[in-house]
C-alpha cells in the first residue's frame, strides 16, 4: 500500500512544486545560520537535496519538471522586476555609465570568447558548443538562445546554475583579496559573471552591490546574445 501511495504522489505535479519549495525555504534557513558561509548557498544546498531526492526515488526529470515548471516560469517576471531599483537608483547608474558600458563590453565577450575557446581546444561538437556558449547571462535567455542554436536546453540550464554557484561562493573573498571596496563595482562584477544567483548574493551582501548586480545581469542577457549569435 505504501509503495501505491508513492507511485500515486511522485506522478502528482503538486507534489514537485510543493516539495521544491519547502527544500528552499529549509535551505535558506540554513544558510541564514551562517550568513557568511559562501559555500551555503541556499540555491547550491536546494539542487543538491533535490538531486539526491530524485536519484534515491528513481524519479525522472521530466516528472519533476512537470510539477516545478511554473517556478521556471517565473524566472521571466523575476528579471524583469529588476528593472524596478533601476529606476530608484537612475542617478547612481548615469553616474557610473561608462565604466560599466565598458565593463559589459569586455566581461560579456571574456565570458563568451574563453568558452568558445574552451570547446574549440577539447574538440565539443557543435550542439555542445551552442549550450555552453551564453552560460554566464540569466537562465531564461541562456535557455532560449540555446534552443535557437539548435543546443541542449537542459544542459545550458545546469551550466548556467553551476556558473552562478561558483560566481557566489568566490566573489565576497575574491573581491576583498583584491581590495575593491566599491560596492557598485563588486555589484557589477558578479552580475555580469554569475546573473541571478551572483545578484541574491550581492543583495544579501549590500543593496547597492545588488543593485548594479542586476543592472549587469540585465544588460548582460542583451549583449550575449548578441556575441553569441555573432560567433555562432
Amino acid at each position: 500500500m505504501s509503495e501505491g501511495l508513492w507511485v500515486y504522489l511522485a506522478a502528482s505535479p503538486l507534489l514537485w512544486l510543493t516539495g521544491t519549495l519547502v527544500v528552499w525555504i529549509i535551505a535558506t534557513h540554513v544558510a541564514r545560520l551562517w550568513p557568511r558561509n559562501p559555500i551555503l548557498n541556499p540555491i547550491l544546498l536546494s539542487v543538491c537535496f533535490m538531486v539526491l531526492t530524485l536519484e534515491v526515488g528513481n524519479i525522472d526529470y521530466d516528472t519533476y519538471f512537470s510539477g516545478a515548471q511554473f517556478i521556471h516560469f517565473l524566472l521571466g517576471p523575476a528579471t524583469v522586476a529588476l528593472g524596478i531599483p533601476l529606476y530608484e537608483k537612475l542617478s547612481l547608474v548615469k553616474a557610473n555609465l561608462i565604466p560599466m558600458l565598458v565593463a559589459l563590453l569586455v566581461g560579456s565577450l571574456t565570458a563568451v570568447g574563453s568558452t568558445l575557446l574552451l570547446c574549440r581546444m577539447f574538440a565539443f561538437e557543435p550542439n555542445v558548443v551552442a549550450s555552453l556558449a551564453p552560460k554566464s547571462t540569466t537562465a531564461a535567455v541562456a535557455m532560449a538562445i540555446s534552443s535557437d542554436l539548435h543546443g541542449d536546453a537542459a544542459l545550458t540550464a545546469a551550466v548556467v546554475i553551476l556558473t552562478g554557484i561558483c560566481g557566489a561562493i568566490v566573489v565576497t573573498p575574491l573581491m576583498n583579496a583584491m581590495r575593491i571596496r566599491d560596492y557598485s563595482a563588486r555589484g557589477f562584477a558578479v552580475g555580469l559573471a554569475s546573473h541571478g544567483i551572483g545578484t541574491a548574493r550581492a543583495y544579501s551582501v549590500d543593496p547597492v552591490a545588488g543593485l548594479f548586480s542586476g543592472i549587469a545581469m540585465g544588460l548582460n542577457a542583451i549583449v550575449t546574445s548578441l556575441i553569441v549569435h555573432l560567433f555562432l
